[in-house]
C-alpha cells in the first residue's frame, strides 16, 4: 500500500534536490552523504509509485508530476519549519507573533521601544513579516499589522495608536531667523508630498485659511522618513506625524516654525482579524502597545 504521509526526511531530501537540481549540492545543504540523499529520493519515488526526477544532460530535472508535487509541499515544509521555530523560541509557551509595520514607523517609533516590550513579555517572540502596501490577513504568517489611514479596513479590527498630531517641518532655520512666521508663508516654499497622503496639504491649507497655493504641487516621496530627510536637505516643507519627527526637531535636524497643534484624520492603527484577537501573543502585544501610546 502506498504511503500517503511520507516521512519528513524523504520530503526534505526531495525538495532540496529539486531546488538545487543536484544530489551533491542537496547532500551538502542537508549535511548528508550523496548516497543517503539519493536513497531517500528513490525511497520516496517507490513509496508514491511516481517518477519525480529525470536526468537531462548530467543534471537532474523534475518530471511534470515531480514539479507539481514540489510546488505543493514547499509551503508545507516551510510552515512546519516556522511552527517548530516558534515552539523553540517561545520557551515557556508564550508563543510568537507575526506582524508587519510601515518602515518609518517601525524604525523611528516602534523598534526603539521594543526592548521595553521584551523586558515586560520575555515569553513572546516577535517575527516581522516584510511590509507590503495594504495587508492580507488570510496569510498564515501574518497576525497583525500597523497601518496608516483612517481606521477602516474591511475584515479587520483597528485600534488607534498615534499619528494624528501633524507638524509642519522646515529646514533648520538660520540662527535668530524664522523661515516662516505665519501659515500663508508656505506659499514661498516648495511643498513636498507623500504619495499615500495626497490631500495632506489641501486639508492643512483649508484649516489655516491659506490661499493662492496649489496644495497638490511638489515632489512626491513614498515614505515619511524620505520626507524628513528631504526637508533636512533643504528641498522644501513637509507635513509629518509629530511622533515620527519629534527627535529630529529636538536635535535641530529640521525645524517646526509653526507648531500649531494641527490634528488630521489619519494616523497609525494596530489592525488584526477578529478571529485572532484572542491569541495570547497578540493580546499581550496589543495591551503593551496601547499603553505605550
Amino acid at each position: 500500500m502506498r504511503q500517503l504521509h511520507p516521512p519528513i526526511h524523504l520530503l526534505k531530501a526531495f525538495s532540496t534536490t529539486a531546488r538545487f537540481g543536484s544530489i551533491s549540492r542537496a547532500a551538502e545543504a542537508l549535511h548528508l552523504t550523496q548516497s543517503a540523499v539519493s536513497k531517500q529520493v528513490q525511497e520516496l519515488e517507490r513509496a508514491t509509485g511516481v517518477p519525480l526526477f529525470e536526468r537531462v544532460r548530467k543534471r537532474l530535472s523534475l518530471t511534470p508530476a515531480g514539479r507539481r508535487y514540489e510546488v505543493a509541499i514547499r509551503p508545507l515544509l516551510a510552515q512546519l519549519e516556522t511552527a517548530t521555530l516558534e515552539l523553540i523560541t517561545s520557551g515557556d509557551g508564550g508563543g510568537a507573533l507575526h506582524l508587519s509595520t510601515l518602515p518609518t514607523f517601525g524604525a523611528k517609533w516602534l523598534i526603539p521601544r521594543l526592548p521595553a516590550f521584551q523586558h515586560a513579555h520575555p515569553q513572546i517572540a516577535l517575527h516581522f513579516v516584510p511590509y507590503v502596501q495594504g495587508y492580507d490577513f488570510h496569510r498564515a504568517d501574518l497576525d497583525c499589522s500597523i497601518l496608516f489611514g483612517d481606521g477602516h479596513w474591511p475584515g479587520a479590527v483597528a485600534d488607534y495608536l498615534t499619528g494624528r498630531d501633524v507638524v509642519l517641518i522646515a529646514p533648520p532655520a538660520p540662527r535668530g531667523k524664522a523661515l516662516l512666521r505665519k501659515a500663508q508663508d508656505v506659499a514661498k516654499f516648495q511643498r513636498l508630498q507623500h504619495v499615500s497622503v495626497p490631500n495632506a496639504w489641501a486639508h492643512w491649507c483649508d484649516a489655516h485659511a491659506v490661499e493662492g497655493v496649489n496644495p497638490f504641487a511638489g515632489p512626491q516621496l513614498d515614505q515619511f522618513h524620505s520626507l524628513i530627510r528631504a526637508v533636512a536637505a533643504g528641498m522644501g516643507l513637509a507635513l509629518v506625524p509629530q511622533c515620527l519627527v519629534r527627535d529630529d526637531i529636538a536635535a535641530g535636524v529640521v525645524s517646526a516654525p509653526l507648531d500649531d497643534g494641527y490634528v488630521d484624520e489619519l494616523g497609525y492603527w494596530l489592525c488584526y482579524p477578529e478571529a485572532k484577537a484572542h491569541l495570547p501573543p497578540l493580546v499581550g502585544f496589543r495591551s503593551w502597545l496601547l499603553a505605550e501610546c
